[in-house]
C-alpha cells in the first residue's frame, strides 16, 4: 500500500468551503482513480491547515493519479487555498483499512 499526503493552508475562513469541495468534487473524482482506496483529511484546530491523505494500492496508481488527475485537484481547490499544496509520498508499513470482500455467488 501507498500514501500521498498533501499538506495545505486554508484561506481565513475557508475550512467549512474546503470541506464542502472534498466532498462533493475531490472524493468522487478519487473513487473513479484506479488503484485508490481512501482518502483521510485531518483539519488543524486553527481551521488553517489541513493534511488529506489519500491511500492507495501501489505507488504506481499514486504516481499516475499524479500525474492525471491531481492537477484538476488543485485547481479544484484553488479558492479555499493559499500557496502551494506540498506532496509528500510514503510506503504504508501497516493499516487496518480492509477491502471488501466480493460476494461469493450462491
Amino acid at each position: 500500500m501507498f500514501a500521498r499526503k498533501v499538506s495545505m493552508h486554508l484561506k481565513i475562513n475557508g475550512a467549512a468551503e474546503f470541506k464542502k469541495k472534498i466532498e462533493c468534487e475531490v472524493i468522487p473524482l478519487l473513487r473513479k482513480q484506479a488503484g485508490f482506496l481512501d482518502e483521510i483529511t485531518f483539519l488543524y484546530p486553527s481551521g488553517k491547515e489541513v493534511h488529506a491523505f489519500s491511500l492507495w494500492e501501489t505507488a504506481e496508481h499514486a504516481e499516475a493519479y499524479n500525474r492525471t488527475a491531481y492537477p484538476e485537484v488543485t485547481k479544484m481547490l484553488t479558492s479555499v487555498v493559499e500557496g502551494a499544496p506540498r506532496v509528500q509520498t510514503y510506503e504504508v508499513l501497516n493499516s487496518t483499512i480492509q477491502k471488501p470482500v466480493a460476494a461469493v455467488a450462491a
